[in-house]
């Protein structure tokens, strides 16, 4: 006799009905019902402040760029930071790409700085100084700082995801749904404060609980007009439900309705690179793949088949910037 509660949701997994999944008809319209469908399951929208409250703490030139470092609110008594890399010698406005880091000790990875020994290894064997990479490519770089990461209350040793997203639960939010909120409400304040920013032109990368909150927020967020998430893709059952990750991965009911791959479908017919790692040990990639084949099915119905792509790194949970870098530049040509 098996006692494991485990067989009882892994045979629901396997029978969940996908209910706001594409089932035919017209395409756009299921776009507009699905998204109406995740921002509730998301705990979203909240209510956005009268004021701001954006101030600009600090700037500072470097040899390659010109760095804004920033506050704001995104909604009631919640405060973001982020630092803004403009790149020299470039005309403006500039192409942006929005950098999220994943479960790590805050953004200034993205931006190539250690503050903790574990960061080396990080930024060293994991690609995963995004902005800087961003400016590399010609693309002026937002670090954000999400929720329960580095500044906002992280930890040395990383993240504090249990801390804010269980109580987010308490009172029918989630954590991943107040991560999507802040970056919509980042870009309300590109659009309003910095000029220098094509808004027509605004890409997102982000690895691991970077990429994921990519993958909802641009599922939502249809100014964001290109999207590179990375070690985030993969079927609900052989990821997050086949092992332990952390609990802001968790959305209830979510897999009833959807799975990553009809997520993604909310992004088309807008650009998505998909990164993956062939050893990644916590997103497999027989998982990512039988979801990129999903959400790939789904831009062919939107009728850009083109717009989507999978690159596999030969590696494991970690970004690959020079494998994946090369693709987005040519299918976004932001």
């Amino acid at each position: 006799m098996d006692y494991s509660p485990r067989i009882c949701h892994n045979n629901m997994m396997d029978a969940t009905p996908r209910s706001s999944a594409y089932r035919g008809g017209d395409f756009t319209a299921w776009q507009e019902s699905a998204r109406k469908k995740l921002t509730g399951l998301l705990g979203l929208p909240f209510e956005i402040p009268s004021d701001d409250g954006f101030i600009i703490e600090w700037e500072k030139e470097h040899e390659d760029f010109h760095e804004i470092r920033f506050s704001f609110k995104s909604e009631k008594d919640v405060w973001v930071c982020a630092h803004l890399l403009l790149p020299h010698e470039i005309i403006k406005p500039l192409p942006l790409m929005l950098c999220l880091q994943g479960h790590s000790t805050g953004m200034h990875i993205s931006l190539g700085r250690v503050k903790y020994e574990r960061d080396i290894k990080s930024i060293s064997q994991g690609d995963r100084d995004f902005a800087l990479q961003a400016v590399k490519h010609q693309y002026a770089a937002l670090a954000l700082e999400q929720r329960s990461f580095g500044e906002r209350h992280g930890l040395p040793v990383g993240p504090a995801c249990a801390s804010v997203a269980m109580p987010a639960l308490l009172v029918g939010r989630t954590l991943i749904g107040e991560r999507v909120w802040d970056i919509s409400r980042t870009i309300d304040i590109i659009e309003k404060y910095f000029t220098q920013i094509d808004a027509q032109r605004i890409g997102a990368v982000g690895n691991s609980g970077g990429g994921t909150a990519i993958i909802y927020a641009a599922a939502l967020e249809t100014r964001i007009a290109a999207a590179m998430p990375s070690c985030s893709l993969c079927s609900y059952k052989l990821s997050i439900t086949a092992m332990h990750h952390c609990v802001c991965n968790y959305i209830p009911g979510i897999a009833n309705e959807f799975d990553m791959g009809d997520i993604c479908g909310l992004i088309a017919p807008r650009p998505l690179v998909i990164v993956n790692g062939r050893e990644d040990d916590i997103f497999p990639i027989e998982g990512a793949k039988a979801e990129f084949e999903r959400l790939s099915h789904l831009y062919s119905i939107a009728g850009s088949p083109e717009a989507c792509c999978h690159v596999i790194g030969d590696g494991g949970h970690r970004f690959y910037a020079d494998a994946a870098w090369p693709v987005f530049n040519e299918l976004t040509k932001l």
